[in-house]
């Protein structure tokens, strides 16, 4: 048995997981969220944020002190650091607090460390699969056999980018929602060029968007990732929450029970760019996955 710590940093949050793997089984010991929003203006400025890379080192001080004492250990960052011209602040910064380097990984590999994550513990799923994971400056599109990624795209379509291009009202206007949604059908085709998403039989939906919006659906009293995993939302309710999510006020979405107060700003976004990709698609329904990016990193580690 192996001890493994696996941190993702991402645009919008900074996660971590403590896990015990045992042959083909992934423990938990310590599984950690933060909303840190790192990547805060990238997609207008080109550079970190001051206060976003401070945020970030404020939460992977957390981390670090919970990891001390385990010998492999990974952190990856995605799409707002990859984006930055000032990455190497943010390189400082992880070498000092967490006396390490991060690994900025490209598109491709995050990836296939989402399919990675996210289709191990899914029995529901029929291959091929395919595994969409919204992040908050990328989403990426990943199929795979089952067992493997065999083709993927990332594109930088992501809620914190949406919501900070388009989104400026509260709710935002039927414009900006046009504006967003013409984004998300010209990535789509981007991903159409390199991947050939109409051989999926399933769709595989990771991370907090995703995550959220099936909580809604299940009308939860609270987040609980135990009910949430596995959960089947078909295209209707994935119409019907996006269209609820962008017509409510911020006071609104702040109030739904299993909203976290670092997404309100963006699930409205996120929640558009799920319901224009299961239209593109031509989708029935959408399997929630708790399991992602997090947990591939995670497994990358037990060799």
């Amino acid at each position: 048995m192996a001890r493994v710590a696996a941190i993702d940093c991402g645009t919008n949050s900074i996660r971590l997981l403590i896990a015990d793997i045992d042959g083909d089984t992934l423990a938990d010991v310590d599984r950690r969220l933060e909303i840190v929003r790192l990547g805060q203006g990238v997609d207008r400025t080109g550079r970190l944020a001051p206060e976003a890379i401070e945020r970030t080192r404020i939460a992977l001080a957390e981390y670090a002190a919970a990891c001390k004492d385990i010998d492999r250990v990974r952190m990856v960052a995605t799409s707002a650091t990859r984006d930055a011209a000032n990455r190497e602040e943010f390189h400082a910064m992880v070498r000092k607090t967490l006396g390490r380097d991060a690994e900025i990984i490209t598109g491709d590999e995050e990836a296939a460390l989402s399919y990675a994550g996210a289709v191990r513990s899914l029995t529901s799923a029929r291959p091929p699969a395919l595994v969409l994971d919204i992040g908050g400056g990328s989403t990426e599109f990943v199929l795979g056999d089952g067992v493997k990624a065999t083709a993927q795209r990332s594109v930088n379509i992501g809620c914190v980018r949406l919501t900070e291009r388009h989104l400026h009202d509260d709710p935002p206007t039927t414009q900006q929602v046009a504006a967003a949604e013409a984004d998300v059908i010209a990535a789509l085709t981007e991903v159409r060029s390199s991947v050939p998403v109409e051989r999926a039989a399933s769709l595989i939906g990771v991370a907090g968007t995703v995550t959220t919006i099936a909580a809604i659906a299940e009308n939860l009293p609270e987040y609980d990732a135990d009910r949430i995993h596995g959960t089947v939302m078909d295209a209707a309710t994935v119409h019907a929450i996006s269209d609820r999510l962008l017509a409510m006020p911020r006071a609104a979405r702040a109030a739904l029970p299993v909203m976290h107060p670092g997404r309100v700003d963006v699930i409205g976004a996120g929640a558009l760019i799920l319901r224009v990709i299961v239209d593109g698609l031509g989708a029935d329904a959408v399997i929630t996955s708790e399991h992602d990016i997090l947990d591939g990193i995670a497994w990358s580690l037990a060799t």
